[in-house]
């Protein structure tokens, strides 16, 4: 993960700045869920925010900085979650454990759906713009070396090191993504898929 440097040396912005940025992060949040990333403009997320193009700029430098730091708030919540259910695991046997970990990160609940059309849109966009792809593969490089410590911390018995735990990590998040692709309109055929691609990579793991 990124590395920071001291608080001394990096002094926290302005709370006003701190709260425009969450203004608009949260206003844009909306458009994008509600109407996706292409038609969402700079310009309809400062009218919902109730801000200038200055503050926008001030804050992000384009509309994909924006959309990578909500992506990254999403990265950072679900990580979060995954925490907690790791510190409740602890006393159970490895294949369990596993269980519980792949199931946390398959599940998909209802508020998610909006997120996954989301990101998938994004990364179609940018599979075809090179520099957006390699920002986009940054974030993912992120995401899997976070999910790696946190296997190495759950499931020690069964990926020991690092770098069985980053391939790990590598496998079931790129499972996952695509899970949510096929399962992101809900219904029985998907509750199956779930169910099944659970069983697999929990075994595998576990």
């Amino acid at each position: 993960m990124n590395s920071y440097p001291a608080e001394s040396a990096a002094p926290r912005p302005p709370r006003r700045r701190v709260h425009t940025r969450a203004r608009i992060l949260s206003a844009a949040a909306g458009l994008f869920l509600s109407a996706g990333y292409a038609r969402t403009s700079i310009e309809d997320i400062c009218t919902a925010a109730g801000y200038t193009r200055g503050a926008f700029y001030s804050n992000f430098a384009t509309k994909e900085d924006l959309l990578l730091a909500l992506f990254d708030e999403q990265a950072a919540e679900r990580m979060a979650e995954l925490e907690r259910l790791a510190a409740v695991a602890g006393q159970l046997g490895p294949g369990e454990r596993a269980q519980r970990l792949v199931e946390a990160l398959l599940r998909v609940e209802e508020a998610e759906t909006g997120w996954i059309l989301l990101f998938l849109e994004f990364r179609l966009m940018a599979a075809r713009t090179p520099g957006l792809a390699e920002r986009v593969a940054a974030h993912d490089r992120e995401v899997t070396a976070a999910m790696a410590v946190l296997l190495v911390r759950v499931l020690p018995e069964l990926v020991p090191d690092g770098a069985a735990a980053e391939q790990a990590a590598e496998v079931v998040l790129a499972a996952r993504e695509g899970l949510l692709a096929r399962t992101a309109a809900g219904g029985p055929a998907a509750e199956q898929l779930l169910t099944s691609a659970a069983a697999v990579l929990a075994g595998l793991l576990g």
